[in-house]
């Protein structure tokens, strides 16, 4: 009996043993779950990291990316480490880039009068000033040739005037009425050098104002045309301006817009017209006409490769909020709705995080949550590393060696 309870007592003793044994194990397993493969804590509001099951070291690494440097450089993959910084306010918008009212002269018809063109003109088309243009030729018409008689009145008062200049010192001309032949003479001279007579004398020329570009042409070969009606639009093309119509609903944010961030579809990236020299002109009173928008108007020089009259994405910019953090556009990704960045861990190792968008300029940004100050984050080749997460050729870094 006593041999019975020894044994016993024994096996009480052994079990114990054997429990106390793996807590203390499970104690230890869960301490070191805290510390990445890199030596590092680990984020405790890591589900996986704190409660995973399984193999830890594959558990914890199993969202890593492993591109080496040299692989890296030749994708262009570039990174920037995020700090706070000034972040403007956005309205987001359309708009307009036109030209500008003042590169424009429209040039009007002198005379009565049938159109003829002095060349194979069309729009888009370079001129110098003083190009000839068009010719208005009334010689067809029912009140006659109108440069024909007006050349006729201009020699007819100075033949007039050469006479009474001869006579007038010896007062067969008296001063009165040389005065009132000097004043007919210089009136026909006038109406007919304002005619601008063509080469061969039968129509009225209409030449360029200014060294520039047709924009539009209003007649055609053959038209007829009264006095002061319009034949063509010329301008220099040296300026422009970006129009943005803004919703009613922003009328409490107008007076906080300094400048403007726009993009055309010809365009490669977003451009600021403070970049190209503009600068804010006015922001509309009212809205125009049965329009619903609020007319807001930069001007900007034209670099040659904006193309008046082309539609623009544009990005208003309001007053400037300080600690934001942002990136630029291109560190973002996006899959199912959702909106990633991958940070750089190390030279060569990667890791895809989830972000909350705020507002963007076109260029840059505002990140919400997700990142902190001094993350590395991947701005260039972000597509690139992407894919490297999605590739079966690159395995999970283990950091098992």
């Amino acid at each position: 009996m006593k041999r019975l309870v020894l044994l016993a007592g024994i096996a009480s003793m052994l079990l114990l043993g054997s429990c106390g044994a793996g807590h203390n194990h499970e104690e230890h397993h869960e301490s070191e779950e805290y510390v990445d493969g890199h030596g590092h804590e680990a984020d405790p509001h890591d589900h996986d990291a704190v409660h995973g099951s399984g193999d830890m070291s594959a558990k914890s690494h199993a969202d890593e990316i492993v591109i080496s440097p040299e692989k890296a450089a030749a994708a262009g993959i570039a990174t920037e480490t995020v700090a706070p910084g000034s972040f403007a306010g956005i309205i987001r918008t359309g708009g307009r880039v036109m030209l500008s009212k003042s590169d424009e002269r429209t040039v009007v018809a002198s005379t009565d009068g049938i159109v003829s063109f002095n060349g194979n003109y069309f729009e888009g088309a370079s001129v110098e000033e003083g190009q000839p243009l068009f010719s208005v030729i009334s010689g067809a018409i029912q009140d006659g040739n109108r440069i024909g008689k007006a050349r006729i009145a201009y020699e007819t008062a100075k033949a007039e005037y050469e006479r009474a200049s001869a006579l007038v010192d010896s007062k067969i001309v008296s001063k009165k009425e040389f005065v009132r032949i000097k004043e007919d003479y210089e009136n026909a001279r006038l109406a007919y050098e304002a005619l601008r007579p063509n080469a061969d004398g039968t129509g009225v020329v209409i030449t360029a104002p200014f060294r520039g570009y047709v924009e539009s042409i209003f007649v055609k070969d053959g038209d007829y045309v009264q006095m002061g009606a319009p034949l063509a639009c010329i301008t220099m093309n040296t300026d422009l301006v970006l129009q943005a119509d803004v919703s009613q609903r922003y009328c409490d944010r107008l007076q906080d817009i300094v400048s403007a961030n726009f993009m055309t579809p010809s365009m490669a990236s977003v451009q600021n017209v403070s970049d190209l020299g503009g600068r804010l002109l006015s922001i509309g009173r009212s809205s125009a006409g049965s329009s619903y928008y609020i007319p807001v108007t930069f001007s900007f020089a034209n670099n040659g490769k904006i193309v008046p009259g082309t539609f623009a994405e544009v990005w208003l910019m309001t007053r400037a909020r300080d600690n934001v953090l942002s990136l630029p556009v291109s560190a973002i990704t996006e899959e199912q709705g959702l909106y990633f960045v991958y940070l750089r861990l190390d030279d060569s190792c990667y890791k895809k995080q989830e972000v909350t968008l705020g507002e963007s300029d076109g260029q840059r940004t505002e990140i919400l949550s997700g990142i902190r100050p001094g993350d590395n984050v991947v701005v260039r080749g972000a597509y690139n590393v992407r894919l490297a997460s999605a590739s079966n050729i690159i395995p999970a870094h283990t950091h098992n060696h």
